[in-house]
């Protein structure tokens, strides 16, 4: 089975040129296989996608061998580069790491929040809220991550947030931004643990933190399901 990057699928535009293009590459594509967009056995040709997201030929060869260095892509002589198989447990793990760093920097933060911090999340959310509202996909995306950002930057664990960084790099924003239910939830999520952090509970600010992506593997796997990923 041979598959580039899909048009439908795209999302980016065509990515601007700049020291870190490959960079951008690398996460699109990798958002679209975590996401089943292309599958374990599709063989994503350099030509073909670097010409569907505007850009040349050499960082997609670049990002590519950054996805084979995760294990995400395995390139097969004289053939090209295949997406490499990725199971129910690759996708529980990759969110259960990203659960235990978030809820350590959760608790930590939660007893060095002020009011003014809680007042710039609120804001926050407030705006998210209204995005999701909206259906702006884009919007959300950023709002989400500046949510937890601000969160993680009290904490003042710089190490742990660079972890949770890297890890949080496979989870497929555009899945979850595009869905207007995880939309919904992941407001109310942010409320339960505004107020859990305001009251000074850093168990119920793990619970939640931990929820939040219980939910997101959920979702993700029930997904990837309905797509045949693992027929």
């Amino acid at each position: 089975m041979s598959a580039s990057v899909p048009s439908s699928s795209r999302g980016l535009g065509a990515l601007r040129r700049r020291p870190q293009l490959s960079d951008d590459v690398a996460s699109h594509v990798r958002g679209l296989i975590m996401s089943g967009s292309i599958r374990p056995g599709d063989f994503v040709r350099l030509d073909e996608t670097a010409a569907e997201l505007g850009v040349s030929v050499t960082p997609v060869r670049e990002a590519l061998l950054t996805l084979r260095g995760e294990g995400l892509v395995e390139l097969v002589p004289h053939r090209g580069y295949v997406v490499a198989p990725l199971d129910r447990t690759d996708i529980t793990d990759l969110f259960w790491l990203q659960s235990e760093i978030a809820q350590k920097l959760a608790v930590r933060a939660t007893g060095r929040t002020d009011p003014e911090t809680i007042a710039e999340l609120t804001k926050i959310n407030n705006q998210l809220a209204r995005a999701v509202s909206d259906g702006d996909v884009e919007r959300i995306e950023t709002l989400e991550f500046t949510f937890h950002r601000t969160l993680n930057l009290v904490a003042n664990a710089s190490k742990l947030s660079w972890f949770l960084l890297s890890a949080t790099r496979y989870t497929p924003a555009r899945f979850y931004s595009a869905a207007p239910e995880w939309g919904v939830e992941a407001v109310a999520s942010h409320t339960r643990l505004l107020a859990a952090i305001t009251a000074g509970d850093a168990v119920a600010v793990g619970a939640e933190t931990r929820s939040h992506f219980d939910d997101g593997a959920q979702r993700l796997v029930a997904h990837l399901e309905t797509t045949g990923m693992w027929d």
